[in-house]
Order: structure tokens, then C-alpha cells, then sequence
């Protein structure tokens, strides 16, 4: 699985120009799922999230994290994140799972997101056209990878 963490001041997603997920502060996830990805690699994603000391402390340095700063998370499925453009200039897809696969991975890491942290877990709506509006505070934006353990 690979995630782009962005801190956020605010996020939000809407489908149809419906809003389905919304955060003050926080962390948006942008959340890919790839062939040969298992729990276990959601379950490390999260655990890593949600220690990530990438929010302030009083002197100004990142060393809190979402769970210490008591900031929302909001997780976005995005299959684009597995995307590859070695050949030409359409991406191909092809490593990106199978969305009845991804979905289930998907839907397992949001629980195991909203297991770790006190407040609800807000989503996008998988495998529909959204309109992602955020305001990234830093900037400060972290990939992380399962595969890579980083």
C-alpha cells in the first residue's frame, strides 16, 4: 500500500458536489492498494500515521502527532498512486489491485485508522469521481509505503 500523508489545515471531499468527508486540522490520506497487499500492510500504515510527529509543538518543531495534536483524519482511496509511466505517456495502471481487492484492503485500513485515534475517521467514497479540496499546512506532505517500510 502506499499513502501521501498531507498536514492539513482543512480537508475535504465531495462527490457530485455532495460532501461526504470533512476535517479541521489533521492528516489527509491518500491511500493506494496494490497486488500482493494484505492487512498487515494496512495495519503498519496505520500504526505509522498515526505516530507521525509531523504537527508543531509550542517551539514551532514537528515533533506531535495527529492522536497529540487531536486532529481529524481523512482517508481518500486513489489508485493512481500505483501509476506507471516508464513506457510513453498514458499512465498504465496496471499494479494498482483489482477494486473488489482494493476495496476490502481499503475498507480494513480506514477500521484500523478509527481503531488507533479517538475520533471518527472520515472517507471519500470509493471508486467514484471526487473533488478533493484541501489546504496542505507547510506544506508538509510524507509518502509512506508498505512494501518499502518507509
Amino acid at each position: 500500500m502506499r499513502v501521501v500523508a498531507q498536514r492539513v489545515s482543512s480537508a475535504s471531499v465531495a462527490v457530485a458536489g455532495k460532501v461526504v468527508g470533512k476535517i479541521g486540522h489533521g492528516l489527509l490520506l491518500l491511500v493506494g492498494v496494490t497486488a500482493g497487499d494484505t492487512e498487515t500492510d494496512g495495519a503498519w500504515l496505520a500504526g505509522k500515521l498515526v505516530k507521525l510527529r509531523i504537527f508543531p509543538d509550542e517551539a514551532g518543531q514537528m515533533n506531535r502527532s495527529v492522536v497529540d495534536v487531536s486532529g481529524g483524519i481523512l482517508v481518500v482511496s486513489q489508485f493512481t498512486l500505483y501509476a506507471s509511466t516508464q513506457k510513453g505517456t498514458r499512465p498504465s495502471f496496471n499494479a494498482a489491485a483489482a477494486p473488489d481487492i482494493a476495496r476490502a484492503l481499503y475498507e480494513t485500513f480506514v477500521g484500523q485508522v478509527g481503531c488507533l485515534i479517538t475520533q471518527p475517521v472520515q472517507t471519500g467514497a470509493f471508486g467514484e469521481m471526487m473533488d478533493v479540496a484541501l489546504v496542505n499546512h507547510g506544506p508538509v506532505t510524507i509518502l509512506l509505503d508498505s512494501q518499502r517500510r518507509e
